[in-house]
């Protein structure tokens, strides 16, 4: 009681006191969502693009033969809707910088007064019910240019010619591609800003012009990131002046370089994660993985993207239904863009029959749009839950090896109690079960089951903030020089091979902020008390949170034991609206948490804050636990 009480009091005081923060404080609360909100991704984006089934050697008949086919086959009504042209359709550009379009490639292009258009392209696909997507590159030149050797359709010309890219007409092209085109899409690469150094060979024989590169692919250290983010947010800036209407998806493709993850959700629709995908199980895990730990990076607006899917071919081909049901249903629990990369003309019913799976695909496009969270994480066993709009959950559970694997899944891992019926509907065969407490289940290799789930909840009058990412944005998440992360499975890189000397973690984003774990995915405690659930992050953050509806606010707070400089008291601060709340007393290592709470009944956006008097040698991870939006 005397506990409580002085909470109270310290939260009342609260009330009276001016937050210390100046205007210019990146952790001063401004009562507005942050992420990225353009634009036409209040859902995962579907559709299908043509770079994984065709590479370069695209063509109009392609193109139409496969939309064709996502209409006929009913793919189309499930929801793939986008049809994107990647790269090969490119001729030059011409001396007044306008695009030129490969007529031999795509004859419905040519105007009667000599210039190329794609308007009767993408007039031919709005008439089919489709959306239209395109392909650049942030720099001069695309990375089919830089990276493929004696491969057809590519630019000719000049040196001038050949420069196809965005870099310099950032403002041209996109009018005339949204514009004049009338493309609803466009996939931007960053090939051109990385791979033209003076010395390298091609512009060593005059092919391209060098363009002093802005992103180390394998160093952080050695990249621009400030510089690389302010192009890609030119191209923002000219999407939203040429699209009033919003409706646009800009598809930000620099392969989870620049630290990327720390940006691109304030400015683009979906964000590559990770390098190419391949039809290979080790480089799907590689891909997933890179999305798997960002799930509050991730929100209805701007997805995380893991790259296409590659259902058809390689290890997720009609002789690997295990593999490519298991591919599906993880980009659905992630929230990943669903694209389909395939040549769908050799597609067999069994393939189109996953790609098609309804129930699945709802796990995708559920609109409370939150991002599954890590139930538990191995290098065996990685089981994923995701909370529905409906209420219940969504569970996967995934055998990464290549042997048969025994799992156990509980009520905890679904916050849910351990004393009441737990049901079960596997989502793929729609088999239903019960279960108290625990559910031993065998998986095949490789295998994934994917069920419904419901059951009586642990909190039974609101959600916890880790069951709803969606709704949760880190923006100030503490980190103050990115660092790789090393959790990401290292899978061969197929056009590297061993032939390198390693292959090295390579993308930003150990220590941003997480649901149910610290920073560093270590389980949250605060002086030797351990929590299951509730946000880490490092401290000297700002964590946005929508409300929808809910009267109180409660958590407790401290210090995480997994802190490292520990020099510094941490001060948390609740906000609604912009408005003070409730503080705590400045928080030093090893004390235990504190309860904070706050009544945030009306108030659209709570901010929670986590801030030091100065700045430490090492941020500190601090913990948010339990940390709950309640009735």
């Amino acid at each position: 009681m005397k506990r409580a009480a002085a909470t109270a009091l310290f939260a009342l005081a609260a009330l009276w006191t001016t937050p210390l923060a100046a205007q210019s404080d990146p952790l001063a609360p401004t009562g507005r969502w942050s992420a990225y909100t353009r634009g036409a991704a209040q859902l995962p984006p579907m559709g299908w693009n043509s770079w994984n089934a065709f590479a370069l050697d695209i063509s109009e008949a392609k193109l139409l033969g496969s939309a064709q086919i996502i209409a006929s086959s009913g793919l189309a009504a499930k929801g793939y809707r986008y049809i994107d042209l990647d790269e090969g359709w490119w001729a030059r550009r011409a001396a007044d910088g306008r695009m030129v379009i490969r007529t031999d490639k795509f004859p419905s292009a040519l105007l009667p007064d000599g210039r190329t258009s794609f308007r009767p392209l993408t007039d031919k696909l709005h008439g089919m019910g489709f959306k239209a997507g395109i392909y650049s590159d942030i720099g001069r030149n695309s990375c089919g240019q830089i990276h493929s050797d004696d491969i057809p359709n590519k630019p000719s010309g000049t040196v001038a010619e050949r420069e196809v890219g965005l870099y310099g007409h950032v403002d041209q092209d996109i009018a005339l591609y949204f514009g004049e085109w009338g493309f609803d899409l466009i996939k931007v690469d960053g090939c051109g800003i990385r791979g033209l150094w003076p010395d390298s060979p091609k512009v060593l024989s005059g092919e391209f012009r060098a363009l002093t590169p802005l992103v180390d692919s394998g160093s952080l250290g050695r990249t621009d990131i400030a510089a690389t983010k302010a192009l890609y947010d030119k191209v923002r800036q000219a999407l939203e002046r040429n699209n009033p209407d919003n409706d646009f998806i800009f598809s930000l493709c620099l392969w989870g370089a620049a630290d990327v993850r720390s940006w691109a959700r304030g400015m683009a629709s979906i964000s590559r994660t990770s390098e190419d995908i391949f039809p290979i199980w080790g480089r799907m895990l590689h891909n997933m993985d890179t999305s798997i730990r960002r799930p509050l990076y991730a929100h209805p607006g701007s997805w995380n993207d893991p790259d296409m899917l590659y259902i058809g071919t390689g290890d997720f081909d009609a002789k690997h239904l295990t593999e490519a049901r298991s591919h599906f249903s993880l980009w659905a629990m992630l929230n990943a863009p669903l694209m389909i990369g395939y040549d769908l003309r050799n597609a067999e019913p069994a393939l189109m029959a996953i790609l098609g799976k309804s129930e699945v695909i709802a796990l995708d496009q559920d609109p409370a749009g939150n991002q599954a969270v890590l139930a538990y994480d191995s290098d065996d066993v990685s089981i994923l839950v995701k909370t529905l709009a409906n209420g219940d959950k969504a569970v996967a559970v995934l055998n990464r090896t290549s042997d048969p694997v025994t799992a156990s899944l509980m009520a905890s891992h679904l916050k849910y109690a351990a004393d009441a019926d737990i049901s079960l509907t596997d989502i793929w065969t729609g088999a239903q079960s019960r279960f108290r407490d625990r559910q031993d289940l065998t998986l095949a290799p490789r295998e994934t089951l994917l069920f419904r789930a419901t059951g009586k909840r642990v909190l039974p009058d609101g959600l916890y903030l880790s069951e709803m990412p969606g709704s949760v944005n880190p923006a100030i998440d503490g980190v103050v020089a990115p660092e790789v992360d090393p959790l990401v499975h290292r899978a061969i890189l197929p056009w590297a091979g061993t032939r390198i000397s390693r292959e090295p973690p390579r993308y930003g984003g150990w220590g941003g902020a997480q649901p149910d774990s610290t920073p560093y995915s270590e389980q949250i405690g605060v002086a030797g008390k351990r929590f299951d659930t509730g946000i880490g992050i490092l401290a000297n953050s700002r964590l946005e949170v929508r409300n929808k509806g809910y009267a109180r606010f409660t958590t407790l707070v401290g210090i995480d034991d997994s802190a490292r400089d520990r020099s510094q008291p941490v001060t948390f601060e609740i906000y609604g609206d912009g408005k003070l709340l409730a503080r705590s007393r400045p928080m030093r290592f090893g004390e235990p948490a504190t309860p904070l709470e706050a009544n945030v009944a009306g108030k659209a956006l709570i901010e929670l804050v986590a801030r030091t008097p100065g700045k430490p040698r090492f941020p500190d991870p601090v913990a948010w636990a339990e940390a709950a939006l309640r009735r």
